[in-house]
């Protein structure tokens, strides 16, 4: 750990049971905001999606009700978004692909400083991300687990646009936390797909993107969060 003067950022978010750690590793500093008990049963890394930050409602609430499930989330950002924050110009996100160095970086941060089994994910683009390195940190028994909010299976009304090849050979245990209807993959299309027998899904009723349903479903935003927190807890404290 290495020590630093408090930022602004830190000062926001010093309350409550959040707090933002930054984290030295041999390659990286990397800032941790902290949701949940020290002591918990499991640790999630969560990175955002592609244009909402570590800090979003989404993330934000989720952290909240899994952090109330005793485990402990660290949310991170790529240095795109944390540019924004930081009042550099709103460039559009870089290739997944090219954000693999960041998640490791994180990952090995969160993994030093963590108790318990560590899972790595993201909402969107920032679950495909730990999709593409979960195996190798999985192989260095540095990752239990893989967990996938919004998992984005193609462009919205661009399902021949696959982005499945990789997992193919999965060999990390995942939970993907997908909406009935999330445009970036739906339950019809999904379930249609060849996945490896280590995915697991937990489907969140008539849920879009951010797993809200429609007025008349006879389901909730906030009642399919509180089944996804209960998946990913469940899921979590299996590893």
């Amino acid at each position: 750990m290495v020590t630093r003067p408090v930022s602004a950022w830190q000062k926001r978010h010093r309350c409550g049971n959040f707090r933002v750690t930054p984290v030295m590793t041999a390659v990286a500093t990397t800032e941790l905001l902290w949701t949940g008990p020290d002591r918990a049963a499991a640790t999630l890394l969560l990175a955002h999606g592609a244009g909402a930050a570590m800090d979003s409602p989404f993330l934000t609430l989720i952290s909240s009700m899994l952090g109330d499930r005793d485990i402990r989330v660290a949310r991170f950002e790529f240095r795109y978004m944390a540019a924004r924050r930081n009042g550099g110009k709103r460039r559009p996100p870089p290739k997944a692909e090219l954000l693999d160095g960041e998640m490791i970086a994180a990952a090995r941060a969160a993994a030093a400083v963590s108790k318990g089994p560590l899972a790595i994910g993201g909402k969107s683009m920032g679950g495909r991300v730990a999709s593409h390195v979960c195996d190798m940190l999985h192989g260095e028994g540095l990752v239990a687990g893989l967990v996938c909010l919004g998992y984005p299976f193609h462009p919205p009304k661009t399902p021949e646009r696959l982005r499945v090849e990789h997992l193919a050979n999965l060999a990390t245990p995942a939970l993907f936390v997908q909406g009935e209807r999330d445009p970036f993959g739906s339950r019809a299309e999904v379930e249609a797909l060849t996945l490896p027998a280590s995915i697991r899904f937990h489907w969140a009723h008539d849920g879009d993107h951010d797993l809200g349903p429609r007025g008349g479903s006879g389901a909730t935003r906030r009642g399919n969060l509180e089944a996804a927190a209960d998946a990913v807890a469940i899921f979590l404290k299996s590893l």
